[in-house]
């Protein structure tokens, strides 16, 4: 039966990462922190899915919820409203500060980028958007073009008026200071001036994650945010914040911009919001959606506020507060984050731990002083994770692959955390050994 499903597989599926790799095991069932396979092998789950079952796989509060609501209102014309969307709307914006109280609710962290970034430029009337170098933000059109670590060619133009700007990236700075430390403001202005040298004056709009998370979860340095609104609202643009895999809880905050106390015009949600079913979400303040409505803004989808997923997104609002995870994750979040270090003292391949709460980088290197990369390294322990128990998500960007993304669920145990770690260690001893 193996055979033939991989045959079917390989047959039938179109294959949409650039690798076009499988991970290769049938998986039958999840629950908890661990994913079930065909052949009986259990894994523990470092990723959250894709970085989205923050409650866990099949958590109890959410299978009953979607067994209720599918049984009375699961989908309805995209001009009708329910209560489960209502209140996830009113609820949303209570987690939040002012001016945000107007909520859009969609299905997928590219949708509400796409989204934001169409309200951006309908509300500024201007067509320019600056993102960063290492960023992803999304496979749809205006998503996409904001995207620049993979993807991008063979594809035709990009949406007119895009630009990137450098990743501030503590580990390997391109700008310095006398210390040799990531002079970030020099980075900035240089990266505006050569903005400024090429712009015709349009700017719509800055979108960023807080903590980029495919561009080798690289966290913005303390002040980098502010300057970053600043230099956009001086040239008359909003500032999105992609808070996809950083929102609800797993920086250790609510939101990760909380940390920085820098409010964005707009602000989009997905992944997290849902606990792993696809629901998103942008949202934004009174007089944004005012304008964008006044203009005629239009993002009508099939399912926009659907019930369904709205009422699971009410559920996990109830599990986030009633379990205090954005305490549980910043405490676990401290544990890991002391087991990787001590794994670092063991293995020299270990170059960097970084990151903010359960969200967690690792970068392998193949030399600690060069610090030069190897994504050979990073699949090769990858691999040796699989076979030992435990998946891991490794950055597929060219010349990032040693980069692991480590997030596990919110809700994981101190004891799945250590046989993570265990796992990890073991894995890297057994590639390393003989180097």
């Amino acid at each position: 039966m193996a055979d033939s499903f991989w045959s079917d597989a390989e047959r039938h599926l179109i294959r949409y990462s650039g690798a076009g790799r499988f991970v290769p095991e049938i998986i039958e069932r999840a629950e908890g922190s661990f994913v079930h396979t065909a052949d009986g092998r259990r894994l523990l789950d470092f990723t959250s899915g894709q970085m989205s079952a923050i409650l866990g796989h099949s958590h109890p509060d959410v299978v009953a919820t979607v067994r209720r609501q599918v049984g009375t209102l699961d989908h309805l014309f995209s001009g009708m409203l329910s209560r489960p969307v209502v209140d996830l709307a009113r609820r949303l914006a209570e987690t939040l500060p002012d001016p945000f109280e107007k909520v859009l609710l969609l299905t997928t962290g590219a949708e509400s980028n796409e989204a934001a970034i169409r309200m951006a430029k309908l509300v500024t009337g201007r067509h320019e958007i600056v993102s960063f170098g290492r960023s992803w933000h999304g496979m749809t059109q205006a998503a996409a073009s904001a995207t620049y670590s993979a993807g991008r060619k063979g594809y035709g133009p990009a949406a007119p008026g895009n630009f990137a700007i450098p990743t501030p990236n503590a580990y390997r700075p391109d700008f310095t200071d006398a210390n040799g430390e990531l002079d970030w403001r020099r980075q900035l202005d240089y990266a505006f001036d050569l903005f400024d040298a090429q712009s015709v004056g349009s700017l719509a709009a800055v979108i960023v994650e807080p903590i980029l998370s495919s561009g080798g979860v690289l966290d913005l340095p303390p002040g980098y945010l502010a300057a970053l609104r600043d230099k956009c609202h001086e040239r008359g643009g909003l500032l999105i914040l992609d808070e996809a895999q950083t929102g609800l809880c797993r920086t250790g905050d609510w939101y990760a911009f909380q940390r920085d106390g820098v409010v964005p015009d707009i602000l989009t949600l997905s992944k997290t919001l849902g606990a792993g079913l696809p629901l998103a979400a942008v949202v934004t303040g009174a007089e944004i959606e005012r304008t964008a409505h006044e203009r005629g803004f239009l993002f009508f989808t099939t399912h926009v506020s659907d019930p369904l997923v709205a009422a699971v997104g009410n559920t996990v609002l109830d599990v986030l507060a009633k379990d205090e995870l954005d305490r549980r994750a910043a405490e676990l979040g401290a544990y890991l984050r002391k087991g990787l270090l001590d794994l670092g003292r063991q293995h020299r391949v270990v170059g960097d731990v970084r990151g903010r709460g359960l969200l967690v980088g690792v970068e392998l290197v193949l030399d600690r002083d060069t610090k030069e990369s190897s994504d050979e390294l990073g699949g090769a322990v990858t691999r040796r994770c699989l076979e030992l128990g435990l998946h891991m998500n490794v950055v597929q960007l060219p010349g990032m692959g040693g980069v692991f993304r480590i997030a596990p669920p919110l809700t994981s145990s101190i004891a799945e955390l250590d046989l993570g770690l265990e796992i990890l260690d073991r894995a890297i001893a057994d590639v390393t050994s003989g180097r």
